[in-house]
């Protein structure tokens, strides 16, 4: 497996050309990147950026896997404001035509969840109607709509991500695993095990249960060799990605420790 870090974490928001050489040097494989309000890649982006970003990634060894997106708007699903779901599925397309011109499979997104304005089962039924309208551009252009539990009170188990991506019914919208957003309150190799193949993108953190935060990989609660064997019992041999917070100097030491892992 690649390793890779998201430039979520990757400092204030350093344009590519100063990050790519430190992630390469940092030891990474791959980077995902970020789709944002004003950096290298944003809404206005276009043929002559896409070519650009995969130039600079050729350039200094770094392969450019996956997008998620930092924005001040960024869109819900969930919310019932049709302004927010006209966001949120212009920001997805956006991530996706980049995706597509850039040779990636996959792009994070966050649907939205509840509220104390939107009850649980509406705003599972918005996303599943909106992700089902999506997913045959994602089919289109072969790159999956992946996503991520972010501790906003949606998914909160592995049996309901596995029952919304069944019924969502496609296999380009899946399921973007962090275990460190797992752990707090469940075994993340059990998500991994009745998600299944609808794993489609990692994240790699760890999560200390006693003192409530994400320590280093390999100083937290993750069973990180069973974890592994999880992940590779679905059949999922794609890229990890560091979102572990730092400087560059621990950004070396949490490669280090996820080349470990990955020969677990």
């Amino acid at each position: 497996m690649k390793i890779g870090i998201t430039q979520l974490v990757c400092g204030s928001r350093e344009p590519l050309e100063t990050v790519l050489p430190k992630v390469r040097a940092a030891g990474y494989d791959c980077l995902e990147i970020l789709l944002t309000d004003n950096g290298d890649f944003t809404m206005d982006s276009g043929p002559d950026d896409y070519r650009r970003m995969w130039e600079l990634g050729e350039q200094h060894g770094v392969e450019l896997v996956s997008i998620c997106k930092s924005m001040s708007y960024p869109g819900s699903l969930a919310s019932g404001k049709p302004e927010d779901a006209e966001q949120f599925n212009k920001t997805t397309k956006k991530m996706v035509e980049c995706a597509a011109a850039l040779g990636m499979d996959g792009v994070l997104v966050i649907p939205g969840g509840p509220s104390p304005d939107v009850r649980y089962d509406v705003a599972y039924e918005r996303n599943l109607e909106g992700m089902r309208k999506l997913a045959p551009m994602a089919e289109e252009h072969r790159v999956v709509l992946a996503i991520e539990y972010v501790w906003n009170m949606m998914w909160l188990s592995p049996m309901e991500m596995r029952r919304f991506l069944d019924e969502v019914g496609s296999e380009y919208v899946g399921f973007y695993f962090d275990p460190g957003n797992m752990a707090i309150f469940s075994y993340p190799e059990q998500w991994v095990e009745i998600v299944g193949p609808h794993v489609k993108k990692v994240h790699f953190k760890d999560w200390s249960r006693k003192n409530r935060d994400w320590p280093p990989l390999l100083e937290g609660d993750v069973d990180w060799p069973r974890l592994m064997q999880a992940i590779r019992s679905v059949g999922y041999d794609g890229p990890v990605v560091s979102e572990v917070s730092g400087d560059w100097e621990q950004h070396a030491r949490t490669a280090e420790a996820m080349r470990k892992i990955v020969k677990m």
